[in-house]
């Protein structure tokens, strides 16, 4: 990969609900109080699959069948990084299993068109969704 690896998101539909977290409200913290997807940075010798795998894990108590996961891209060619967004989905029931991690103030299941309007979700995941609700072709991940 070139570049400079800083992360990957990823878009867990639970039935056909989205998996949310509310940041933290720190002063500082970028987009605090915002809705937000699991994610976050890489570690030394993560791919960005594992990197929201492991992320989605801490956040929400959730592992994740790597197989679950049916869409990724890198968003962050244009700015020489290499940053994914992934797309996966689990059955409804899944909700049962969810357990807020130690980051954030809560969770929740949100409706697609309610995190697509919503005026305080991290703003570059509304396109990023969008790409992957129309259909944009997925690069090769691993």
């Amino acid at each position: 990969m070139a570049g400079r690896v800083i992360g990957a998101k990823l878009a867990l539909f639970v039935g056909d609900k989205l998996a949310s977290l509310q940041r933290d409200n720190t002063p500082g913290l970028l987009w605090a109080n915002h809705w937000d997807l699991p994610g976050g940075g890489i570690e030394p010798g993560e791919t960005p699959l594992q990197c929201a795998l492991r992320e989605t894990h801490e956040e929400l108590t959730l592992r994740i069948d790597p197989r679950l996961v049916r869409w990724g891209r890198d968003y962050g060619a244009s700015r020489g990084e290499i940053s994914w967004f992934f797309a996966a989905h689990v059955p409804a029931a899944v909700e049962a299993d969810i357990v807020l991690g130690d980051e954030g103030q809560g969770w929740t299941l949100m409706e697609v068109d309610t995190f697509l309007d919503h005026e305080l979700v991290v703003p570059q995941f509304k396109p990023r969704l969008r790409d992957y609700l129309a259909g944009v072709k997925s690069a090769p991940f691993t």
